[in-house]
């Protein structure tokens, strides 16, 4: 998919790899100056340095003033954001456990992240599109905060709390002229996920290849087909889509497979 995106300006958060790094390239390649926002600073200071115009901020999103820093470095640099994506986040990979035995520290780490997070920046990233009188944000939410899944309470919590913050940005902004939408990945194969679908051998877990065979397309996405998604959320010719949850989740939610 190509959009004429010149002239516009992105601020990606978690952008240094993964999902997040996609976006930044396909913005980037669509033609927008990208500022990649990400905890890992190494990360995001190479993925700027692959692009025509870029730069990189070292940013925990759970902080307002290294948020607030990196916004204000971004209109230096560019004068303008006209597209938020909120992409940074994370999920309990070790300590998967039952709600009863949840690590508090835990819980709050990722919800934190995932959705306090989220909100810093959106509020941080708000004002010089309201000035504007245009935006767009995109929040990539998850499958899981439409269907739960067991032990990643904290995760599905927070991505379900995404979804409906996002309805209500799109409620409170649509007359600001700002559209807000999600994107719902479901499983999404990335340099940090790989480890978890695959054995030293090179094929499925034998969990996974039964997990995959209750997904119509019995595959992971690539963080491209995300990237995807979230370009289209972005482009202009997306004029009249804002509070909606776009699936991008090889039919996960479709329905079940017997």
């Amino acid at each position: 998919m190509q959009v004429d995106l010149n002239g516009r300006v992105a601020f990606v958060t978690g952008g240094g790899n993964g999902i997040g790094q996609a976006i930044a390239r396909k913005l980037a390649g669509n033609g927008v100056s990208v500022a990649i926002a990400d905890i890992d600073h190494e990360g995001a200071k190479q993925t700027a340095a692959e692009m025509p115009s870029a730069i990189a901020a070292h940013v925990d999103i759970r902080d307002v003033a290294q948020v607030e820093a990196a916004i204000g470095a971004t209109l230096d640099a560019f004068g303008r954001i006209d597209i938020l994506v909120n992409n940074a986040g994370v999920t309990t990979f070790k300590k998967r456990v039952d709600i009863d035995e949840f690590d508090k520290d835990e819980w709050h780490r990722v919800i934190g992240i995932d959705l306090d997070g989220l909100f810093v920046v959106s509020r941080a990233a708000l004002a010089p599109m309201v000035k504007q009188g245009a935006g767009r944000i995109v929040n990539v939410a998850s499958v899981v905060g439409l269907t739960a899944m067991r032990l990643q309470s904290a995760f599905v919590t927070a991505k379900a709390g995404v979804i409906h913050l996002t309805r209500s940005m799109a409620l409170e902004l649509g007359p600001k002229g700002i559209l807000v939408n999600a994107i719902g990945p479901g499983s999404v194969m990335t340099e940090g996920t790989k480890k978890l679908f695959y054995g030293e051998d090179g094929t499925f877990h034998a969990q996974q290849r039964n997990f995959m065979a209750h997904i119509p397309f019995g595959r992971p996405a690539t963080v491209d087909e995300i990237a995807e998604g979230v370009l289209f959320l972005s482009a202009p010719e997306n004029s009249y889509m804002t509070g909606h949850l776009l699936m991008v989740d090889g039919g996960w939610t479709a329905g079940f497979m017997m």
